[in-house]
């Protein structure tokens, strides 16, 4: 059962859930976290089910047994897929988001969503991202009435968490399969391989990718270390922009040059807005000819 699907009256019940991630360490693609929930009752049974942890099945058995778990109706289960493009924005932001924040607030949000449905969970139990008893208490502080057990390699002690697991490992690679490359270059190919940064197919595919100007494509973690050693490669760019103050004023010390020896997030889309409509920040290109952003059509 799907986090959208109609409530069923064993949630109304003691529940327990179990939640993990795949796709932390790859530069390529989506991270993904994945929960599992059940009535408490029915934990003996759920042990019965041949879950565990993904990394050590197959992925012909992982599909199968994703798929017994979308059709048992006494299971529910969610998933969140961070996008690389948002990993790497919270990651170089002016305050930087770390993996290991992005990834607790990933898991919180998945209890917070399975809560807002009405699912009654007491027992939580989570595979640990950064040292577990500090993890406990950061989550048990914020839901105060779940119990949280949480562990490393929870996802080979606890079916609930193999469980999990499984959600995450097979939305990730089905993410990753079916992805729809939104650069238009004509050389473009799929044969990325695995995604994670050791992988000869993986780094021969960044190697050829890269562009000069505008770096990788958007299926990159480009705030991932191995993309560092590409930047040698880049060319580099210089911004023309007025000086202008957090608070939107201009300094009176004119113009200024902004110089980008790699690659980084540009500012959001609204206050690329409001400095387009004030005219800062515009190269003086377009001040010369009056060109201005259009919003609306």
């Amino acid at each position: 059962m799907e986090s959208e699907s109609i409530l069923p009256d064993w949630a109304s019940k003691p529940c327990i859930m179990g939640i993990d991630e795949a796709g932390r360490g790859p530069v390529l693609g989506p991270m993904v976290y994945g929960c599992l929930y059940c009535a408490r009752s029915y934990e003996k049974t759920l042990s019965t089910l041949n879950f565990a942890d993904s990394k050590t099945l197959k992925e012909e058995k992982r599909e199968e047994l994703f798929e017994k778990l979308k059709a048992n109706e006494l299971i529910g289960w969610a998933v969140d897929v961070i996008d690389p493009r948002e990993l790497s924005a919270k990651m170089l932001k002016k305050f930087k988001i770390n993996l290991n924040e992005i990834s607790h607030d990933s898991a919180s949000g998945l209890v917070t969503r399975v809560l807002n449905m009405g699912v009654l969970l007491t027992e939580v139990y989570v595979d640990t991202v950064g040292d577990p008893e500090k993890y406990r208490i950061k989550l048990s502080e914020r839901f105060p009435s779940i119990k949280f057990v949480v562990a490393k390699k929870a996802d080979s002690l606890y079916p609930v968490v193999s469980g999990a697991s499984i959600v995450a490992k097979v939305t990730r690679d089905r993410a990753l399969r079916d992805w729809v490359l939104d650069e238009t270059a004509e050389n473009m190919t799929r044969n990325f391989g695995s995604g994670y940064p050791g992988d000869p197919e993986t780094k021969a595919w960044l190697e050829k990718h890269q562009h000069p100007v505008f770096g990788f494509p958007t299926l990159v973690r480009f705030s991932w270390g191995t993309c560092t050693s590409y930047s040698k490669n880049m060319v580099e760019v210089v911004w023309e922009s007025d000086k202008t103050q957090e608070d939107g004023s201009s300094s009176s010390s004119g113009k200024r040059q902004l110089k980008l020896s790699s690659f980084g997030v540009a500012t959001s889309k609204r206050k690329i807005e409001e400095i387009e409509s004030s005219g800062k920040s515009r190269c003086k290109f377009f001040q010369a000819r009056k060109l201005e952003q259009l919003v609306n059509f």
